[in-house]
């Protein structure tokens, strides 16, 4: 099976105090875009890749994707939801029934595992397909005031990650129909998902890995760097 996937890199990196844009932070002397598109490339169903960069770092991206194939890098939107939409007008060429792999330069070691199992999981009867882990911690939701309501059932609780995997028409009716929510950052998804959500269609979970923990803050970076010296696979 060959997919594509569209690699959102156009994030800033100021959380992990770099001046420079996050997807160009150092991992073990590696881009974090450079070990996600490894990621993807290595778990062997991804035919081509669709990044998207901070328009004024696109020659980076692309210098740092160097040897990537069948790679094109794009200028990324205002929020993560402009930049997948730039990405999938870049896909206008491949056929609706395409399964589309949506990815973040920020969760650079994610297991092949994760990757082959959302891919494969992508069907007519599973338009969107996102891998999660449980959540391990008590969850409590709170009102404006912080006032605790209610201590929510972690056992039907879990954290999303990425990549995550549609039909590609899916993805862009989905797209298509939050256009107007895009520019603004509060307003606009925090993952693909919640659009499908949104289109009253179903989402389904298979499993994650632990490895494939988002990279937000400095602590973050560090637990990745102790991860790979202990030896997940790069």
């Amino acid at each position: 099976m060959r997919a594509v996937a569209i690699l959102t890199a156009a994030g800033e990196g100021a959380r992990l105090g770099h001046a420079r844009p996050k997807a160009l932070v150092p991992l073990a002397g590696v881009p974090l875009v450079a070990r996600a598109a490894a990621a993807l490339t290595s778990a062997g169903v991804v035919g081509r890749i669709v990044a998207t960069a901070p328009p004024d770092a696109l020659a980076d991206v692309a210098a740092a994707l160097a040897g990537v194939p069948d790679l094109e890098v794009v200028a990324g939107g205002g929020t993560r939801q402009a930049s997948v939409a730039a990405a999938l007008a870049r896909l206008a060429d491949e056929p609706g029934d395409t399964v589309v792999l949506v990815h973040d330069a920020a969760r650079p070691l994610v297991p092949a595992e994760v990757v082959r199992r959302v891919a494969d999981a992508v069907g007519p009867h599973r338009p969107a397909v996102v891998p999660a882990v449980p959540v391990a911690d008590t969850v409590k939701q709170t009102d404006d005031g912080g006032r605790v309501v209610a201590t929510l059932d972690r056992r039907a609780l879990r954290a999303v990650q990425t990549p995550q995997g549609f039909v590609l028409d899916v993805l862009r009716r989905a797209h298509a129909a939050a256009a107007h929510a895009a520019a603004d950052e509060a307003s606009a998804a925090t993952d693909d998902a919640g659009l499908v959500e949104r289109l009253g269609l179903p989402v389904a979970v298979v499993t994650g890995h632990e490895d494939a923990m988002k990279i937000t803050t400095r602590r973050d970076l560090a637990v990745a760097e102790a991860l790979l010296a202990a030896g997940v696979p790069t």
